[in-house]
């Protein structure tokens, strides 16, 4: 190794260091307000969503009111006298076969943009936060800069990824632009014909079994599952720790987790989310290390690794097994692309928005669905406000757009070393403790992929796994 070579990896070091410290702190302020799991006793009173409107707000308190707002508005939506949550209307989109009512749905999110939105101008509540997250990343770093240093890229070619995998989605489609309202529809025709073997009171039995499958008994685990209705509940699913961890005087005691979600209309969606989330739990019952290290490692790793088992379910393998009915390959790799596809324009979304605060983000929003998602225009709408962590977290969807690059090869590279999963196999469990989980914060995610890859992360999985989309025609009914 060189002398400029030593000095580059111990900046880059430092660079590292300085990015994930920031975020750190950062997410230690607003996770211990923001997602306090809904059985601690000691959850502290929420900032109300009106408070947004507050010029004066700084920015911890300007977050926790904008994720106040979608307790407030997003868990309750309303079409007449019928009230729905968030989630619950996203699957919706996914299934609802009248244009009229998928429209409705569309608009019930209104109240939740405006409270987050305004009229859209600079002194609007989102368009305030974001610049003062701007303002605060340029002096304790990104998570652009900390996703990068966790998989050893420049900064720059994460943006040029993420643009070359939505000019890969826009070129399996064809037809004319279509209605925001009607995007997850069309993508959808594997959730509606699966939809009676998803129903709400399947989603958690068919998880645990898919996990036992795999080796990883979420009972013997000791896992918790939050999943009923309860005043002012998270609005996003989430899972953390219940127990660190550590050695006893009778041997080694695992860490555990709780799952916490609200899944009220089954479907697809909210199965393929269910087992993202449990994937955060046995990650967590995996860890193995000191208390010093006894943590999740990089968001995006960890992101990226629920995803491995969760895009199993728009396998048709998969499918077979755990439904008794399967979609075609094609139908079913859209249906999970449509989803992703807005999670990595979301992420360009919050890298172009962070980096000049200035932008109008409807019309940010409009370009990149209306360039590579082929949706009409509508920069009137704020409709990029439908995910909690662009308030709660900016730049965490970049741990879901970027995250879809490494889930790809991972699980890609798993597939190679102990065959196919998605149907299950017992040996998937321990084999990713052995060489992926265990570690905690002890190993950087840089080093956990050399060590499987053999070499630096490329989004090349991840296009090979799009072309399985072939080409869409039609357009919605």
């Amino acid at each position: 190794m060189d002398g400029n070579f030593l000095a580059g990896w111990r900046n880059a070091g430092r660079a590292r260091a300085r990015a994930r410290a920031a975020h750190a702190l950062w997410l230690c302020l607003i996770l211990s307000l923001l997602i306090r799991p809904t059985w601690s006793a000691d959850a502290p009173a929420p900032v109300p969503c009106a408070a947004a409107a507050s010029q004066q707000l700084p920015l911890p308190q300007l977050q926790l009111a904008l994720e106040q707002c979608f307790r407030e508005h997003g868990n309750h939506l309303r079409i007449g006298d019928t009230e729905f949550d968030r989630g619950t209307a996203l699957q919706w989109l996914h299934v609802e076969p009248d244009a009229r009512r998928r429209k409705a749905i569309f608009a019930a999110f209104a109240p939740l943009w405006r409270a987050l939105n305004a009229d859209g101008s600079v002194g609007s509540p989102y368009r305030r936060m974001i610049a003062l997250r701007s303002q605060f990343e340029r002096t304790e770093g990104s998570q652009l800069q900390a996703a990068a240093a966790a998989i050893g890229v420049p900064p720059a070619q994460i943006e040029q990824w993420l643009v070359r995998i939505l000019e890969a989605w826009r070129n399996t489609l064809t037809g004319p632009a279509v209605e925001p309202w009607d995007f997850r529809y069309i993508g959808g025709k594997a959730n509606r014909a699966l939809a009676a073997a998803t129903v709400q009171d399947t989603l958690l039995p068919v998880t645990r079994r898919f996990f036992r499958d795999l080796g990883a008994d979420v009972d013997a685990l000791q896992v918790q599952f939050d999943l009923d209705p309860a005043p002012n509940k998270s609005p996003l699913a989430y899972t953390d720790f219940r127990t660190r961890g550590g050695q006893t005087p009778t041997g080694w005691q695992r860490p555990t987790a709780v799952v916490v979600g609200l899944y009220p209309e089954g479907g697809l969606f909210a199965m393929n989310e269910l087992v993202h989330e449990t994937g955060h739990a046995v990650h967590v019952s995996a860890i193995h290390t000191d208390p010093s290290h006894m943590d999740f490692p990089d968001t995006l790793f960890v992101e990226a690794f629920a995803d491995v088992p969760s895009w199993s379910t728009y396998e048709p393998v998969w499918q077979q097994r755990y439904l008794g009915r399967a979609v075609p390959e094609r139908e079913a790799q859209r249906a999970l692309f449509s989803d992703v596809m807005l999670d990595v324009a979301w992420a360009l979304f919050e890298i172009r928005l962070l980096r000049d605060p200035t932008l109008d983000p409807n019309v940010v929003w409009t370009e990149i669905t209306a360039q590579y998602l082929n949706v009409k225009p509508h920069p009137e709408l704020p409709w990029w406000a439908m995910r909690v962590q662009l308030v709660a977290d900016p730049g965490y969807m970049l741990n879901y757009g970027l995250g879809a690059v490494l889930t790809a090869e991972l699980r890609a590279a798993i597939r190679a070393n102990i065959g196919a999963f998605d149907g299950g196999n017992l040996r998937w469990y321990g084999w990713v403790s052995d060489r992926l989980l265990q570690y905690g914060t002890l190993r950087s995610t840089q080093m956990l992929l050399q060590d499987l890859l053999g070499r630096t992360v490329d989004p090349e999985a991840l296009l090979a796994q799009v072309a399985r989309c072939g080409i869409r025609t039609g357009r919605p009914n």
